[in-house]
């Protein structure tokens, strides 16, 4: 995205294994998202990708003081003054200690713009919110578990659309032109889905938020009939007819 003056550093996508075995899941929040995720295709599987993805992890992971020292001397480069900064076009702020280090960041570089697309609502409601970063933007991005903590009324949104045409249709903006419309544009931005041929099969048509509140739905269907069930069953007839409740205290 240099050509339109962004920057990015990243993470490997969702969930996986590092080199040296250890498993991660940097997308915690992930919903719907996961199954049509342009991160875990084309260019970002090529294993010198992956690699350079892996190894931004790992250097988190085993040291993030000094990995958070190295962003501010690296951000302190000339070129970086006035440009804008992606963080993660592939990951979440996965972890309290993460997104504060980045706040941190931030602010340590008052003279860099940043900005990010995140899923993790509940983490910015608490962490970012009350406090952010003058040079710090974000937009919440539907497609996640936390859907339904979202207000669409005051948030800035970005919803996966199948085409352009759905984004007009619902009278959201394009950020299509450039990806900096996502958090400088109107605060309703549609993003058009990539044209992978198994993603838009699963896609069906549909937004992300249409997907996933389809998922949690059925979901919340479940657990409706899950409860149900347990109520059903921690009543039982003795042998007078009459209802006895079960002592759970003894139960497996």
């Amino acid at each position: 995205m240099r050509q339109i003056g962004v920057w990015n550093w990243s993470l490997p996508a969702w969930a996986g294994r590092l080199p040296d075995g250890r498993t991660y899941n940097t997308c915690p929040s992930a919903g719907v998202c996961a199954q049509a995720c342009y991160a875990r295709h084309g260019t970002y599987t090529w294993p010198v990708v992956r690699a350079k993805h892996h190894s931004n992890l790992a250097f988190v992971l085993d040291d993030m003081a000094g990995w958070e020292t190295a962003m501010v001397s690296e951000l302190g480069a000339a070129k970086f003054r006035g440009a804008w900064i992606r963080i993660h076009d592939a990951g979440d702020f996965f972890s309290d200690a993460y997104l504060e280090a980045w706040m941190r960041i931030c602010r340590a570089r008052s003279d860099t713009n940043f900005y990010a697309y995140s899923k993790e609502v509940e983490r910015f409601r608490r962490l970012v919110e009350p406090n952010p970063p003058p040079n710090f933007l974000w937009v919440f991005s539907y497609g996640g578990t936390q859907d339904a903590a979202l207000n669409p009324a005051a948030d800035r949104l970005a919803d996966v659309f199948p085409n352009e045409a759905a984004i007009a249709a619902a009278g959201w903006a394009s950020q299509e032109a450039s990806d900096l419309l996502a958090v400088l544009g109107p605060r309703l931005v549609g993003v058009p889905a990539n044209r992978i041929p198994t993603y838009l099969k699963r896609l069906a048509g549909r937004r992300f938020s249409e997907w996933q509140a389809e998922i949690d739905a059925e979901r919340n269907a479940r657990r409706d009939r899950r409860h149900l069930r347990l109520a059903v069953d921690n009543t039982r007839p003795d042998s007078q007819g009459s209802a006895v409740q079960v002592d759970q205290s003894h139960a497996a």
